[in-house]
């Protein structure tokens, strides 16, 4: 295995070990370091995937398995930022599909696809929890409510000027 996570994470991940500690397994801290590997690397190659698993003393399956249940980590190399599009039922309703093809249209790629630059990947998203605000996006922790299909050059824009409006995960 040729990764490692830097000093910064390896703290991090031994406080949060500490504190979520549970009959002596560290199952808790799993989407933490996950998160965190995929901050570090870029996303979550089998590599990754095995830091994970050794640095938490888990089996690889157990890891790969939350790696792949949950649609907010990437297997594959994408870009720096991703727009999260919820297509689900009442994003749908209220138009979800007309502000996913903006966005196609204004990053110049299909859902899946990430902006030759390889700055903005744009993804389908099944449910994001913001049903009250339908449509709506998700980049980072930054949630774009109510979105028109008029709405998506600015954010858009926004996001070129700012990729990362995450707040700190960990």
């Amino acid at each position: 295995m040729s990764l490692e996570f830097s000093p910064d994470a390896q703290k991090k991940i031994a406080a949060l070990c500490e504190r979520y500690l549970v009959s002596g397994t560290k199952k808790p801290v799993v989407m933490a370091a996950l998160h965190l590997a995929q901050k570090e690397f870029g996303h979550l190659s089998e590599d990754a995937l095995r830091l994970v698993a050794t640095t938490l003393d888990l089996p690889y399956a157990h890891v790969y398995g939350v790696a792949t249940f949950y649609t907010m980590y990437r297997l594959e190399p994408s870009g720096k930022t991703t727009i999260r599009m919820c297509t689900n039922i009442s994003c749908m309703m209220r138009g979800g599909y007309e502000v996913l093809a903006a966005f196609e249209q204004k990053l110049g790629v299909k859902k899946g696809g990430t902006t030759s630059n390889k700055q903005l990947t744009l993804v389908e998203e099944e449910c994001i929890a913001a049903c009250a605000n339908a449509p709506c996006a998700v980049v980072g922790t930054k949630y774009f409510l109510d979105i028109t299909p008029e709405q998506v050059g600015k954010i858009v824009a926004d996001l070129e000027a700012h990729p990362s409006p995450e707040s700190e995960v960990v």
